[in-house]
């Protein structure tokens, strides 16, 4: 594990290279699992539909070579939220963070089962924005990959039983 903090752009598209969520997180460091990135309650989060600022804290893992992210949070957020997205790519400095968002999304309230949402979302953009059927076929592999390495209880595997803690644990 490292301890570092270079703020990181975090620019996440839709497969149109249009602006789905872009935000500056803190680079907490790293283990076995990824990079883990921290964003603390009040940052300013833009998109195309307008902006918002967080209203709780949350680390994001980016594990290497993978098509998801994880996603933390502090209480009231959701204890989990994994986003289905293209292999997340860094800049050369490791201050820009880029992925393509591929909608789908598995999200384990706190004390309750995962579940899969914005299954609309990813069939209507399968047709408007014309994903290739190999990334169709990534995309549902890994939600349902999702939803058996998030399950709840301690019956999901690292990072998403319990790892998280450490790196919530710095920012929250």
């Amino acid at each position: 594990m490292t301890a570092e903090s270079t703020s990181v752009l975090v620019d996440i598209r839709k497969y149109d290279g249009s602006l789905s969520a872009q935000w500056t997180a803190i680079r907490l460091g790293e283990d076995e699992h990824g990079v883990w990135l921290g964003t603390a309650q009040g940052v300013s989060v833009s998109s195309a539909t307008g902006g918002w600022t967080t209203r709780f804290a949350y680390v994001m893992l980016v594990p290497r070579g993978e098509w998801w992210t994880a996603t933390f949070c502090a209480d009231p957020g959701p204890e989990m939220y994994c986003d289905v997205c293209t292999v997340p790519e860094w800049n050369t400095d490791g201050t820009v963070l880029r992925a393509v968002d591929l909608d789908l999304d598995v999200v384990r309230p706190h004390g309750s089962e995962a579940c899969v949402e914005d299954e609309d979302e990813f069939a209507e953009h399968q047709v408007r924005y014309g994903y290739p059927d190999g990334v169709i076929g990534k995309a549902r592999q890994t939600c349902e990959w999702l939803m058996e390495a998030g399950r709840r209880g301690g019956d999901g595997v690292e990072p998403f039983a319990s790892a998280y803690r450490h790196w919530l644990g710095l920012i929250g």
